[in-house]
């Protein structure tokens, strides 16, 4: 019986893991606004103008170890490299909602 019941629990378990999504607070429709104010100058279309593979397509952001929440909102915060930091230019919740429209519009291949 114990076992039964260990291996029903652990098949919830992976069925919840393995059909949610990771859980953001930003707003992806708010987030394309404060990208196409800020961001679209160099990342239009998911692309990189200044530094080519290190795009904004899901990919890229898995092999450059960007592909997370926390990773976008740290980058645009701070600033990496040539890009510059926005962390005194937009609010927290911006950011969150620029993050949110990054990872959805990488997810969709970014149409």
């Amino acid at each position: 019986m114990k076992k039964m019941i260990t291996v029903m629990l652990l098949g919830i378990a992976i069925f919840t893991f393995a059909f949610s999504s990771p859980a953001l607070a930003g707003d992806a429709a708010s987030g394309a606004k404060v990208f196409s104010a800020n961001c679209a100058s160099c990342h239009a279309g998911g692309k990189n103008l200044v530094q080519a593979p290190k795009n904004l397509k899901k990919e890229a952001l898995e092999k450059y170890g960007m592909y997370s929440a926390e990773a976008i909102i740290a980058q645009v915060t701070k600033g990496k490299n040539a890009m510059p930091a926005f962390g005194s230019r937009l609010k927290a919740n911006q950011i969150e909602d620029v993050t949110a429209y990054v990872l959805s519009q990488a997810d969709n291949g970014w149409k």
